[in-house]
């Protein structure tokens, strides 16, 4: 596999980064995770956290070096996911569990699939344009299928935040799945919270990932994204891969990984350590991100 990627998130206005990012391959096989912990709910850090722990540790498990079946996978590690975060709010004696939206996306053999819950979308841009998108879970999305109200009418309802999914609620997320989708070289799949989505137009959300690669255009659409919704900003993340992109573009070659390996930005242990333990300050939040920057442009700028 060749590709490009890079990750970002900003805190935005608000008093903490509840938002969670990463990605882990093989040789063969790549997953990608954005989660966005619901700040209505205590501790929804804890919640993307340990949802991205779970997913990838599963990844681990079973990428060895391809999932033998990527959509039964999604909906296995998301599932999962969404025990720990119980499993947590009960040894927590906690009276309400912490909750996260999620997306998730695999890519293998040239094809991608996808999976989510909540309103952290996917996006695949192809020649410019948005060729597909998920479907948000959320209030102002059934008022608009059912024809209720406008899309331009979104960024202002009045429920415009309300989400009717997620992982860690009392109930058993729909886990969403989208794909089967074959990629073509210069494709992009973008995930991302509703910091990014929801504060940009559409055109102001392609332009980035469509006028240079990568590396350069997922920051500039975070910083966007939070600039342009000023003191309303919202936790702001966005992580974007480009499959097979030109000669000039810095990517990264999965054969450069060794049989049995995975390359992961998404730190794996024990969840009963993860689950036992506080969660994240933001200064270690700060550091972490820094350091998959940093790590990011030593290894080609992907």
């Amino acid at each position: 596999m060749r590709f490009s990627i890079y990750q970002d998130s900003l805190i935005g206005a608000r008093a903490s980064n509840q938002d969670r990012m990463g990605y882990c391959y093989t040789r063969d096989s790549l997953l990608m995770l954005v989660a966005d912990g619901m700040g209505g709910h205590a501790r929804g850090e804890v919640a993307a956290h340990l949802a991205l722990q779970v997913a990838a540790s599963v990844f681990q498990e079973e990428a060895r070096p391809v999932l033998a079946d990527p959509p039964a996978f999604l909906d296995r590690a998301l599932r999962r996911a969404h025990r720990e975060i119980l499993r947590y709010q009960d040894m927590h004696r906690l009276p309400e569990s912490p909750r996260t939206t999620i997306v998730g996306c695999v890519v293998q053999h040239g094809r991608a699939w996808w999976a989510h819950a909540g309103d952290s979308r996917l996006y695949l841009v192809r020649g410019g344009q948005v060729a597909m998108r998920t479907r948000d879970h959320s209030k102002v999305q059934n008022l608009i299928d059912l024809g209720m109200i406008d899309e331009c009418d979104r960024a202002t309802h009045p429920e415009r935040n309300k989400v009717l999914n997620c992982l860690g609620s009392p109930f058993e997320p729909t886990i969403e799945q989208g794909g089967d989708v074959a990629l073509r070289p210069g494709d992009t799949l973008m995930l991302c919270s509703d910091g990014v989505w929801s504060a940009l137009p559409e055109s102001d959300l392609l332009e980035p990932l469509t006028a240079e690669s990568v590396l350069t255009g997922v920051p500039r659409l975070v910083a966007q994204a939070v600039g342009h919704a000023g003191s309303l900003a919202d936790n702001a993340t966005a992580l974007a891969m480009t499959w097979e992109a030109g000669a000039n573009v810095p990517a990264l070659s999965s054969d450069e990984v060794p049989d049995g390996a995975i390359t992961t930005t998404i730190a794996v242990g024990s969840i009963d350590e993860t689950a036992a333990g506080d969660a994240l300050t933001e200064d270690e939040i700060e550091r972490t991100i820094e350091e998959i920057r940093e790590a990011i442009s030593r290894t080609g700028g992907h």
